[in-house]
């Protein structure tokens, strides 16, 4: 494999969804653990699929030489009555990060999500978006979680994400302004970005200094415009197929893959594709998006 200046790793969410449990329902843990050493890749994220015993999880990772660099954290700072419960929660989940020895926390606000959000009623259609008070909420949630993580010796990486009420440029622009640098980071994802409506090289280069982690995922635009035109909620655009592994969508990752050379990025970097794996074998699709990445840098490095 081509040597990276940035560390590589694959979500296990190519083949086990974490938002639809039906894809990859039956496949097991010694499956993707297999794919990801067979495919050269050192990194993953925490699954549903993954022993939850530290000891047991790290012995099984070891042994495939497989490390585990984050989990995703979903948080509802933007209500204060959940303040004191969600902060409790994070400092468990930093806890088990840190003794996997992760170093991010994927973090992501709930607050007015359709799907995420344990307030929201069945019968409601939309993202609720944040009105100024809980910003401010959020902001000031985030900023002490990312203390805890720091007490890990972790990095609290916020995740912008479709279907939340932080996924469009202008409120990742806010959630950078709004809170403090030293103790939040940003998630880069290309292909959440792209779903948001921002361009993910803009995003890239106006927040590069806040960037402490990345998933690569790509987007399928005929699938994308069909769903806003059917006016779908974000699980039914997975459902659908919006997203998918880089190299095999819409988004061209050559000015990303040289932004990030010419940076000098060295944090994690994660491909993801989030789809149907009995549509869409996940290590096929990894295997020609890791060639694909591969001939960006190649060609970069000419």
């Amino acid at each position: 494999m081509l040597e990276l200046p940035f560390k590589l790793g694959i979500h296990p969410i190519n083949w086990v969804g974490e938002d639809v449990k039906e894809h990859g329902e039956s496949t097991t843990f010694e499956q993707i653990v297999d794919d990801i050493q067979a495919l050269g890749l050192t990194g993953t994220e925490m699954g549903r699929k993954y022993p939850a015993d530290p000891q047991v999880l790290k012995k099984a990772l070891s042994a495939h030489g497989i490390q585990l660099v984050s989990q995703w954290k979903s948080v509802l700072f933007s209500d204060p009555a959940y303040r004191d419960q969600e902060l409790r929660a994070y400092r468990a989940h930093a806890e088990f990060l840190s003794a996997m020895g992760a170093s991010v926390i994927s973090t992501c606000e709930v607050g007015g999500s359709l799907h995420f959000d344990p307030r929201r009623t069945p019968h409601e259609k939309e993202v609720l978006r944040l009105d100024d008070t809980a910003w401010h909420h959020l902001a000031d949630g985030l900023n002490a979680a990312g203390a805890i993580a720091q007490e890990y010796g972790l990095k609290l990486t916020y995740h912008h994400h479709g279907g939340t009420a932080v996924e469009q440029p202008d409120e990742i622009d806010r959630l950078m302004a709004m809170t403090e640098p030293s103790l939040v980071y940003l998630l880069y994802d290309t292909g959440h970005a792209y779903y948001g409506g921002a361009d993910p090289v803009a995003v890239l280069r106006k927040h590069y200094d806040r960037i402490a982690y990345i998933h690569l995922k790509d987007i399928r635009q005929d699938v994308l415009d069909s769903a806003r035109a059917d006016k779908a909620d974000f699980i039914t655009c997975i459902r659908k197929g919006v997203f998918t592994v880089p190299g095999d969508g819409c988004l061209d990752f050559a000015p990303i893959i040289q932004e990030l050379l010419s940076r000098g990025y060295s944090g994690w970097t994660m491909i993801e594709g989030e789809q149907d794996p009995q549509l869409h074998p996940p290590y096929d699709y990894a295997k020609r998006s890791l060639e694909y990445i591969e001939s960006l840098i190649h060609t970069e490095r000419r």
